[in-house]
Protein backbone atom coordinates (compact mmCIF):
# COMPACT_ATOMS: atom_id res chain seq x y z
CA UNK A 1 0.00 0.00 0.00
CA UNK A 2 2.78 2.46 0.91
CA UNK A 3 4.72 1.69 -2.26
CA UNK A 4 1.57 2.43 -4.29
CA UNK A 5 1.27 5.75 -2.46
CA UNK A 6 4.94 6.45 -3.19
CA UNK A 7 4.47 5.68 -6.91
CA UNK A 8 1.45 8.00 -7.00
CA UNK A 9 3.42 10.83 -5.36
CA UNK A 10 6.31 10.28 -7.77
CA UNK A 11 4.01 10.35 -10.79
CA UNK A 12 2.26 13.50 -9.57
CA UNK A 13 5.56 15.35 -9.13
CA UNK A 14 6.78 14.16 -12.55
CA UNK A 15 3.62 15.51 -14.19
CA UNK A 16 3.96 18.85 -12.38
CA UNK A 17 7.65 19.14 -13.35
CA UNK A 18 6.87 18.35 -16.99
CA UNK A 19 4.05 20.89 -17.06
CA UNK A 20 6.08 23.60 -15.36
CA UNK A 21 8.98 23.05 -17.76
CA UNK A 22 6.82 24.83 -20.34
CA UNK A 23 6.96 27.89 -18.09
CA UNK A 24 10.66 28.10 -18.86
CA UNK A 25 9.92 28.30 -22.59
CA UNK A 26 7.28 30.94 -21.91
CA UNK A 27 9.77 32.94 -19.83
CA UNK A 28 12.36 32.82 -22.60
CA UNK A 29 9.81 33.95 -25.21
CA UNK A 30 8.54 36.77 -22.99
CA UNK A 31 12.10 37.84 -22.23
CA UNK A 32 12.97 37.89 -25.92
CA UNK A 33 9.85 39.83 -26.91
CA UNK A 34 10.34 42.26 -24.03
CA UNK A 35 13.97 42.87 -25.05
CA UNK A 36 12.97 43.42 -28.66
CA UNK A 37 10.22 45.85 -27.64
CA UNK A 38 12.66 47.75 -25.47
CA UNK A 39 15.36 47.83 -28.16
CA UNK A 40 13.10 48.62 -31.13
CA UNK A 41 10.39 50.79 -29.59
CA UNK A 42 11.93 51.92 -26.28
CA UNK A 43 8.85 50.48 -24.57
CA UNK A 44 8.55 47.94 -21.78
CA UNK A 45 6.60 47.44 -18.59
CA UNK A 46 7.19 46.15 -15.10
CA UNK A 47 4.49 43.54 -15.67
CA UNK A 48 6.53 41.94 -18.48
CA UNK A 49 9.60 41.84 -16.25
CA UNK A 50 7.68 40.45 -13.29
CA UNK A 51 5.98 37.67 -15.27
CA UNK A 52 9.45 36.42 -16.21
CA UNK A 53 10.38 36.37 -12.54
CA UNK A 54 7.15 34.52 -11.67
CA UNK A 55 7.75 31.92 -14.38
CA UNK A 56 11.37 31.32 -13.39
CA UNK A 57 10.27 31.04 -9.76
CA UNK A 58 7.57 28.55 -10.71
CA UNK A 59 10.09 26.40 -12.58
CA UNK A 60 12.56 26.41 -9.70
CA UNK A 61 10.05 25.91 -6.90
CA UNK A 62 7.59 23.50 -8.48
CA UNK A 63 10.25 21.25 -10.03
CA UNK A 64 12.22 20.90 -6.80
CA UNK A 65 10.17 17.92 -5.59
CA UNK A 66 10.89 16.10 -8.86
CA UNK A 67 14.58 16.93 -8.42
CA UNK A 68 14.44 15.19 -5.04
CA UNK A 69 12.63 12.24 -6.63
CA UNK A 70 15.31 11.93 -9.32
CA UNK A 71 18.03 12.02 -6.64
CA UNK A 72 19.61 15.05 -8.30
CA UNK A 73 19.72 17.34 -5.28
CA UNK A 74 23.01 18.50 -3.76
CA UNK A 75 24.80 15.68 -2.00
CA UNK A 76 28.22 14.99 -0.59
CA UNK A 77 28.86 11.95 -2.80
CA UNK A 78 32.62 12.23 -2.33
CA UNK A 79 32.19 11.19 1.30
CA UNK A 80 28.94 9.21 1.29
CA UNK A 81 29.86 7.30 -1.89
CA UNK A 82 32.54 5.41 0.05
CA UNK A 83 29.95 3.72 2.26
CA UNK A 84 27.92 0.65 1.43
CA UNK A 85 24.57 1.17 -0.27
CA UNK A 86 22.76 0.18 2.90
CA UNK A 87 24.67 2.80 4.92
CA UNK A 88 23.94 5.41 2.25
CA UNK A 89 20.23 4.62 2.54
CA UNK A 90 20.40 5.02 6.32
CA UNK A 91 22.14 8.39 5.84
CA UNK A 92 19.37 9.41 3.40
CA UNK A 93 16.71 8.41 5.94
CA UNK A 94 18.45 10.39 8.67
CA UNK A 95 18.71 13.43 6.40
CA UNK A 96 15.07 13.25 5.34
CA UNK A 97 13.74 12.79 8.87
CA UNK A 98 16.04 15.18 10.74
CA UNK A 99 16.64 17.91 8.16
CA UNK A 100 14.40 17.82 5.07
CA UNK A 101 10.97 17.26 6.62
CA UNK A 102 11.36 19.58 9.64
CA UNK A 103 12.88 22.43 7.61
CA UNK A 104 10.30 22.08 4.83
CA UNK A 105 7.50 21.94 7.41
CA UNK A 106 8.73 25.17 9.05
CA UNK A 107 9.08 26.98 5.74
CA UNK A 108 5.65 25.72 4.65
CA UNK A 109 4.05 26.89 7.90
CA UNK A 110 5.57 30.38 7.88
CA UNK A 111 5.09 30.87 4.15
CA UNK A 112 1.36 30.26 4.47
CA UNK A 113 0.99 33.47 6.49
CA UNK A 114 3.28 35.28 4.06
CA UNK A 115 1.16 34.19 1.09
CA UNK A 116 -2.08 35.01 2.90
CA UNK A 117 -0.94 38.54 3.69
CA UNK A 118 0.11 39.03 0.07
CA UNK A 119 -3.26 37.79 -1.17
CA UNK A 120 -5.36 39.83 1.26
CA UNK A 121 -3.37 43.03 0.72
CA UNK A 122 -3.31 42.72 -3.07
CA UNK A 123 0.31 43.79 -2.89
CA UNK A 124 1.89 45.06 -6.09
CA UNK A 125 5.63 45.53 -5.77
CA UNK A 126 6.25 47.93 -8.67
CA UNK A 127 4.24 50.56 -10.49
CA UNK A 128 2.60 48.87 -13.46
CA UNK A 129 3.53 45.48 -12.06
CA UNK A 130 1.56 42.36 -11.27
CA UNK A 131 -0.02 41.30 -7.98
CA UNK A 132 2.62 39.57 -5.85
CA UNK A 133 0.40 36.92 -4.27
CA UNK A 134 0.66 34.34 -7.10
CA UNK A 135 4.43 34.22 -6.65
CA UNK A 136 4.01 34.20 -2.88
CA UNK A 137 1.65 31.22 -3.12
CA UNK A 138 4.29 29.22 -4.99
CA UNK A 139 6.42 29.00 -1.83
CA UNK A 140 4.00 27.03 0.40
CA UNK A 141 2.85 24.93 -2.56
CA UNK A 142 6.44 24.01 -3.43
CA UNK A 143 7.40 23.15 0.12
CA UNK A 144 4.26 21.06 0.57
CA UNK A 145 5.24 19.18 -2.59
CA UNK A 146 8.75 18.70 -1.14
CA UNK A 147 7.31 17.34 2.11
CA UNK A 148 5.12 14.87 0.24
CA UNK A 149 8.03 13.81 -2.00
CA UNK A 150 10.17 13.43 1.11
CA UNK A 151 7.58 11.02 2.50
CA UNK A 152 7.73 9.09 -0.78
CA UNK A 153 11.53 8.89 -0.55
CA UNK A 154 11.31 7.64 3.03
CA UNK A 155 8.84 4.94 1.94
CA UNK A 156 11.22 3.82 -0.81
CA UNK A 157 14.24 3.73 1.51
CA UNK A 158 12.37 1.73 4.15
CA UNK A 159 11.13 -0.66 1.46
CA UNK A 160 14.71 -1.11 0.26
CA UNK A 161 15.95 -1.83 3.79
CA UNK A 162 13.16 -4.42 4.15
CA UNK A 163 14.11 -6.08 0.86
CA UNK A 164 10.92 -5.04 -0.97
CA UNK A 165 12.47 -2.60 -3.45
CA UNK A 166 15.62 -2.41 -5.55
CA UNK A 167 17.92 0.60 -5.15
CA UNK A 168 17.37 1.47 -8.83
CA UNK A 169 13.91 2.72 -7.87
CA UNK A 170 15.43 5.74 -6.12
CA UNK A 171 19.02 6.08 -7.28
CA UNK A 172 20.32 8.13 -10.21
CA UNK A 173 21.33 6.37 -13.42
CA UNK A 174 24.86 7.77 -13.11
CA UNK A 175 25.47 7.27 -9.37
CA UNK A 176 29.00 8.65 -9.14
CA UNK A 177 30.47 12.05 -10.03
CA UNK A 178 33.10 10.28 -12.15
CA UNK A 179 30.35 8.64 -14.23
CA UNK A 180 28.63 12.00 -14.71
CA UNK A 181 31.88 13.68 -15.79
CA UNK A 182 32.57 10.83 -18.24
CA UNK A 183 29.05 11.18 -19.68
CA UNK A 184 29.50 14.95 -20.13
CA UNK A 185 32.88 14.45 -21.82
CA UNK A 186 31.43 11.79 -24.12
CA UNK A 187 28.52 14.04 -25.08
CA UNK A 188 30.84 16.94 -25.88
CA UNK A 189 33.52 14.96 -27.69
CA UNK A 190 34.07 15.93 -31.34
CA UNK A 191 32.66 13.45 -33.83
Amino acid sequence: MFLSLSRGIDKFNEVIATAVSWALLAAVIISTVNSLMLYLFKSSSNAWLEIQWYLYGAVFLLASANTLKRDEHVRIDVIVGRFSLRTQVWIDLFGYLVFLLPVCALIFWFSLAYAEVGYLSGEIRNVGGLPAWPAMMLVPIAFLMLIVQGVSEIIKRVAFLNGRLEAGAFRKVAPTPADEIAAIKAANAPE
